[in-house]
């Protein structure tokens, strides 16, 4: 486990945002990973997309690596952040804008407050 542990360890340490996900952000294989991708697709995100269904080691690895149980998880800056849950709940709360701000993660404000329109 500690090659896919290093190997989990180097991407979110290379790449601003990542979104270890069931599938492609193109093309995602579950509901809940589809959620997520659509949300920073839609917000013009710049993202590392990293399949667990295509590397089992990597599919186990993030849960053991985070301490937690789901997939899609996202990673910003090194830090997890969460599942689609929370970041569905921080989206329409304005904290996910606030957390990119704060990072200086490029993103598509209004995207982001027509998120929040259409959900309102």
């Amino acid at each position: 486990m500690s090659d896919a542990k290093t190997r989990i360890d180097d991407t979110i340490k290379a790449n601003s945002v990542v979104l270890y996900m069931k599938g492609t952000k193109e093309m995602p294989q579950c509901g809940f990973s589809s959620r997520v991708a659509g949300v920073l697709n839609y917000m013009g995100v710049d993202y590392t997309d990293v399949n667990v269904l295509a590397d089992e080691e990597i599919r186990q690895g993030i849960k053991d690596f985070s301490d937690w149980p789901t997939i899609p998880q996202l990673y910003i800056k090194g830090e997890f952040v969460g599942g689609c849950d929370i970041i569905t709940e921080m989206t329409l709360s304005g904290e996910l804008d606030t957390m990119f701000d704060a990072n200086g993660i490029t993103y598509d404000k209004d995207a982001a407050d027509k998120i929040r329109e259409a959900n309102s």
